[in-house]
């Protein structure tokens, strides 16, 4: 299927939570029953290609992920510094960053997302190009969460 405005939000990949602290966190999901919960891969391998506020910030975070039965849990504990996730809890507590969804091209997606007044506010990418997202900051806009596009072969 080739990339278009009307199809580029329709995979949803995962739900972003950024959580104060990430172990407490995955201790309540697990009491309820959603579990089990993955490392999430190191962030490190996007530090050549990333585009973010404060980098350093960026790989500090800690992900965790958690695979239902239609859909992906993030939860992500930002630490200290001028990450965007970092800005969402001190600004307005833990609760929902952003929603991701699964594009093929992430190249084609971005064109698209200019075609329908989205500039990328965040990106990043592997060396070899086979993973990476990019995030649109929708909020302003009406979406009232961030979004994000991902091609990850990660997780």
């Amino acid at each position: 299927m080739s990339q278009t405005p009307e199809n580029l939000f329709r995979v949803l990949h995962h739900v972003c939570i950024v959580v104060k602290n990430i172990d407490a966190a995955v201790t309540y999901y697990e009491s309820i029953g959603v579990g089990p919960w993955g490392q999430f891969p190191s962030l490190e391998i996007f530090r050549d290609e990333l585009c973010v506020p404060d980098t350093d910030a960026f790989m500090k975070m800690k992900y965790r992920y958690c695979n239902l039965d239609n859909v992906q849990l993030q939860l992500c504990e930002p630490g200290p510094g001028g990450s965007a996730q970092r800005a969402f809890l001190d600004a307005h507590g833990e609760g929902v960053f952003h929603l991701g969804f699964t594009v093929p091209d992430l190249e084609a997606a971005e064109q698209q997302a200019k075609k329908i007044d989205l500039e990328p506010w965040m990106r990043g990418r592997t060396k070899d190009r086979s993973s990476g997202f990019t995030y649109f900051d929708t909020r302003p806009k009406g979406a009232g969460v961030v979004l994000e596009v991902r091609a990850n072969k990660l997780v």
